[in-house]
């Protein structure tokens, strides 16, 4: 099959597997926004994309995306390494064109593995994966809706290493995105002296857009992990996922009952 037994193949699934984790990451980071300009969205965001089947599916497709991705990059380069034999240790003047993060990819690359190790353990493995095991994670002795994304959110950024990881973790994936941007074009045929250099402008901006918002709400959801307590935080979560109903005995004096989902 000419997608794994020739370069153009597999450089063309790296293409494809990039372009859908760049919608996806683009996509999450719109997410994250949700969560400063309306926390409650975001709860109902977390909500309805928890366990349900249809998380679940696209769950298993966006993991399937990152492990081929991740499979064909070690495979290029290995091959290229491979193809280029003891040249690679040769001492040569690299032309002004090669870019460094196209030298580098398959190192930014691990930079956000590892970044999103420590990011699926703060988050996935405390939400939707608690929801399908069906438990729950314990803060502070108190038990933390896998649904509470905002909980969460001031969990993970109170603790004062987090930012940095990330911030180091964002700045890996502007290289390697910026790059990975035009260079899947290319790989698709996109290569003239035309549409290239527009290519990588619009990948530029892109990119930049992009992780500028990820540092952005880094910041702000660490000012405000250390702007309140994590009590004070669970009374606003308990009181924006609450409503009232009226109690079934039909009188203008009946009380409410107020029932937490």
């Amino acid at each position: 099959m000419w997608l794994t037994c020739s370069s153009i193949g597999r450089k063309l699934v790296m293409a494809v597997t990039g372009a859908c984790l760049v919608l996806f990451i683009t996509f999450h980071c719109l997410m994250n926004a949700v969560a400063i300009i309306c926390p409650s969205g975001y709860n109902a965001v977390c909500e309805f994309l928890g366990a349900n089947w249809y998380a679940l599916v696209a769950t298993v497709g966006l993991a399937a995306l990152f492990i081929i991705h991740i499979i064909y990059a070690v495979w290029l380069t290995l091959q290229n390494r491979k193809a280029r034999g003891a040249d690679r240790y040769a001492v040569v003047s690299k032309p002004a064109e090669v870019e460094w993060a196209s030298q580098n990819m398959l190192v930014l690359g691990i930079v956000i593995v590892a970044f999103l190790v420590v990011h699926m353990i703060q988050f996935w493995a405390k939400m939707q994966l608690a929801e399908i095991l069906g438990t729950e994670y314990v803060h502070d002795g108190i038990e933390v809706n896998p649904a509470a994304g905002t909980l969460f959110l001031h969990i993970a950024f109170s603790q004062i290493w987090t930012p940095v990881v990330y911030i180091i973790g964002f700045i890996a994936l502007w290289f390697h995105m910026n790059h990975g941007f035009w260079s899947m074009f290319q790989s698709c045929g996109w290569n003239g002296s035309t549409w290239l250099p527009r290519l990588k402008t619009i990948g530029c901006w892109w990119t930049t857009i992009v992780v500028a918002l990820f540092i952005a709400e880094a910041v702000v959801f660490t000012v405000r992990a250390h702007s309140a307590d994590f009590a004070t935080e669970v009374k606003e979560y308990v009181m924006d996922n609450a409503r009232t109903i009226d109690a079934p005995c039909g009188a203008q004096d009946c009380p409410s009952i107020i029932v937490v989902e």
